[in-house]
C-alpha cells in the first residue's frame, strides 16, 4: 500500500494524465458497441480487460474489481448500461446497434478505467473497489440488488463516490453538495376500464377516455395541493393510450407516469394518493381503476462529511469551478447511502446553447475532453475518501 502523503497524491494525478489517451480510445469502443440493461457482460469484460487488474468478481451482474489488499475500501462506481434508442450523433464511432450511451455512461466507464489504472500503477493508499454496475437505467436496478448482496458486503467499503456528466451546468464546472441532490423515482401504470360502446349512445356506456382525461389533470393537484411547496416533487404522465376508432368508446384507457420527490414522507404520500385518486375518479364516471406501482430508487442523499472532503479535493485541482445543482433527476446510486457514506458529483458538460441535446437524447454526446474531467473528479473522490478514513494527508515526502 502507498503512503498517505502529498507525494503519493501528486504521483496519482500525474499517472492519471498518462492514462487518459487510452481511456478516450476505450470510450469510443464502448460507445460504438453498447449493451442494454441486464445484458452488459460484454461491456463489463471489455472494461475489466482495460483496467488490467484481473477479471474481478461477478456479484448480481456487477463486476467488482479490487485493487489492493484487505481492509477498509473506497468504492468508485460507473454504470455499464446504455439506453434503448438509436444513436443520432453522427460521429465515426456512433453506435452500431439498437442502444446508445445517451446518458454518458461510456464517459464514466472510460474515466474510471483511467483512474483505476493510475491507482494500480502508483499503489493504492486504501484498496480501491472499481464497481462496474449494471441496470442503472432499469427497475429493479443493479444498485438495489448489490446493497443486499453478502458478497458485496465482504469488501468493507467505507465510502462510495460516483461522478455523472450533467449538461445542465457549464462545461468545466462541478457540483458537490451535501444532502439531497436527486429525487426518488417511482413509476406507475393506471388502467381505467368500463363497458364501452357506440359513440352516439354515450349514456349507456362508461367512458374510460373521459375519466382518464379528468384523472390526468387531477393528478397534478397531488403535487400542487398536497405537497409542501418548499419540497421538490414532480408527477409526470409520460404515456397515454386509448381506443382505435373515432366513433367507438373503448373498454379501457391506459396511462403511465413517474413520481419524484426529495422527501421520503412526500414520496409515500404520492404513492398512496395516486391509487386513491384513480379509484375515486373512475367511480365518478362509472368506471373502475387498476393501479400498479413500481417502486424505484430513493432520494439520493450526499453524506455531508465525505462531500466536504470531495469538494475540497476537486477545488484544489485548480481546473474546475464549483456551482450548485439539485434536480428531480434520479439515480440508483442513492441505494449505496443506506450502507456507508456516499457522494454523487455532477460534472458539467453544458454550454450556452439552449437547444443543445441533453441527457437521454439520441444526439447527446459529451466531448472526449470530458473523460479527463470526470476522471479527475473520480480521483479527487478517492483521495477525499482516503482523507475521511485515514485523517489529514501528510505533507512530507
Amino acid at each position: 500500500m502507498a503512503e498517505w502523503t502529498r507525494a503519493t497524491a501528486d504521483a496519482l494525478w500525474a499517472a492519471l494524465d498518462r492514462e487518459l489517451p487510452a481511456a478516450i480510445e476505450l470510450r469510443h469502443a464502448l460507445h460504438r458497441e453498447p449493451d442494454g440493461s441486464g445484458d452488459e457482460s460484454r461491456t463489463a469484460h471489455r472494461v475489466a480487460d482495460a483496467i488490467g487488474a484481473g477479471p474481478g468478481t461477478d456479484v448480481c451482474g456487477a463486476r467488482l474489481i479490487r485493487i489492493g489488499g484487505e481492509g477498509p475500501t473506497v468504492g468508485l462506481r460507473a454504470e455499464l448500461d446504455a439506453l434503448p434508442m438509436r444513436d443520432d450523433t453522427g460521429v465515426p464511432w456512433s453506435s452500431i446497434n439498437a442502444y446508445t450511451h445517451a446518458c454518458g455512461h461510456d464517459v464514466h466507464l472510460a474515466a474510471l478505467t483511467a483512474c483505476a489504472r493510475a491507482i494500480s500503477a502508483i499503489g493504492p493508499v486504501l484498496p480501491l473497489l472499481a464497481l462496474l454496475q449494471p441496470r442503472e437505467e432499469a427497475i429493479p436496478s443493479g444498485a438495489a440488488d448489490l446493497v443486499n448482496a453478502e458478497a458485496f458486503a465482504h469488501h468493507d467499503v467505507r465510502a462510495m463516490v460516483g461522478v455523472h456528466v450533467q449538461p445542465r451546468i457549464p462545461g468545466g464546472t462541478y457540483s458537490a453538495l451535501p444532502g439531497a441532490v436527486n429525487a426518488s423515482a417511482d413509476e406507475f401504470d393506471i388502467r381505467i376500464s368500463a363497458f364501452g360502446g357506440h359513440a352516439g349512445y354515450p349514456h349507456v356506456t362508461g367512458d374510460p377516455v373521459v375519466a382518464t382525461a379528468y384523472l390526468i389533470t387531477a393528478l397534478q393537484t397531488l403535487v400542487s395541493r398536497r405537497i409542501d411547496p418548499l419540497h421538490p416533487a414532480t408527477l409526470t404522465i409520460g404515456s397515454v393510450h386509448a381506443g382505435e376508432a373515432p366513433n367507438v368508446i373503448p373498454d379501457s384507457a391506459f396511462i403511465s407516469g413517474t413520481l419524484r420527490a426529495f422527501d421520503e414522507a412526500d414520496r409515500q404520500l404520492l404513492q398512496q394518493e395516486v391509487a386513491r385518486m384513480a379509484d375515486a375518479i373512475a367511480a365518478m364516471h362509472n368506471c373502475t381503476a387498476q393501479t400498479d406501482l413500481r417502486v424505484g430508487e430513493p432520494p439520493l442523499i450526499n453524506d455531508p462529511m465525505l462531500t466536504r472532503f470531495v469538494d475540497s479535493w476537486i477545488a484544489n485541482t485548480g481546473t474546475l469551478g464549483s456551482v450548485e445543482l439539485r434536480s428531480c433527476g434520479a439515480d440508483d446510486f442513492a441505494y449505496y447511502g443506506s450502507l456507508f457514506p456516499s457522494t454523487m458529483v455532477f460534472y458539467g458538460v453544458g454550454d450556452a446553447m439552449p437547444d443543445r441535446p441533453g441527457l437521454h437524447h439520441p444526439r447527446f454526446l459529451p466531448s472526449d475532453d470530458d473523460v479527463a474531467g470526470v476522471a479527475r473528479c473520480q480521483l479527487a473522490g478517492y483521495l477525499a475518501a482516503c482523507e475521511m478514513v485515514l485523517g489529514p494527508i501528510k505533507e512530507g515526502t
